[in-house]
């Protein structure tokens, strides 16, 4: 469940020049992904402005959960907890939790929910705020001053990653974005996109933001192998068994 008004107050940092350049930067990163990913059923679990991670998708039924969804354009809404979906089992192709786990109360639950929600084979994409960054440490210094998003629960990739294995998953990729510090001037942050080069190939798991591909396990059923230390033989019910030989004639 979402803090009451938490996630409004994240919602317009997202319409902030920080914001933005941060969407644009996951979304080259998600649409790497997309490519990959294919069905017919997709659940976002987000804000809004973050809906544009899957506009290169080619799966075009979307459906957005949040507490409080309005209709969209882009796709159909369904007002419902994150942590309790209204969803069949084993039904969805791809489920985006886009900066979801952070700004809810039971994080490990709304995991839980879209592993159950998605097909075996079917993918999850995250999109989270990396707690082993210069965002993290701004944030500890900030988030009493500035709350949102300093105020959010970063989850560091290393808890991420167990908690994905104990559910079911395995992680496909990891692509780490947003190198530049978190400066508010949109002039600024434009000034130093050359800083997203550099951060790509010398500190990418420093990133502020990672993107994680999953893909949950499809169970198969292996037969079992029956290693019988004597063969015996099949008697009937309601047969008695052969006298066994060795026994002289009217032994029993």
């Amino acid at each position: 469940m979402h803090h009451n008004t938490q996630w409004k107050k994240f919602r317009e940092w997202l319409l902030s020049p920080l914001g933005q350049s941060l969407i644009t930067e996951q979304s080259e990163k998600i649409n790497e992904f997309i490519q990959m990913v294919f069905g017919f059923h997709i659940v976002f679990l987000g804000e809004p402005p973050l809906l544009k991670g899957l506009q290169e998708s080619p799966i075009l039924h979307r459906v957005w959960i949040h507490p409080a969804a309005e209709p969209l354009k882009e796709c159909d809404a369904v007002i419902a907890r994150q942590d309790k979906l209204p969803i069949m089992q084993d039904e969805i192709d791809l489920v985006y939790l886009a900066h979801c786990l952070e700004f809810n109360l039971n994080p490990h639950e709304v995991l839980r929910e879209a592993y159950a929600a998605l097909k075996p084979g079917g993918h999850l994409i995250i999109s989270g705020f990396n707690a082993w960054s210069s965002w993290g440490l701004w944030r500890y210094l900030v988030h009493y001053i500035k709350p949102v998003p300093w105020d959010a629960n970063f989850i560091s990739l290393k808890r991420l990653k167990d908690w994905l294995a104990l559910l079911g998953f395995d992680v496909v990729q990891i692509k780490s974005c947003f190198f530049r510090p978190p400066i508010e001037r949109g002039t600024w942050l434009e000034k130093m996109r050359w800083i997203e080069k550099v951060g790509n190939f010398l500190f990418s798991p420093l990133g502020a933001s990672y993107v994680i591909l999953a893909r949950k396990r499809a169970l198969t059923l292996t037969p079992l192998r029956v290693e019988w230390k004597r063969r015996r033989r099949m008697v009937p019910a309601g047969f008695a068994e052969p006298v066994r030989r060795g026994l002289r004639r009217g032994q029993i």
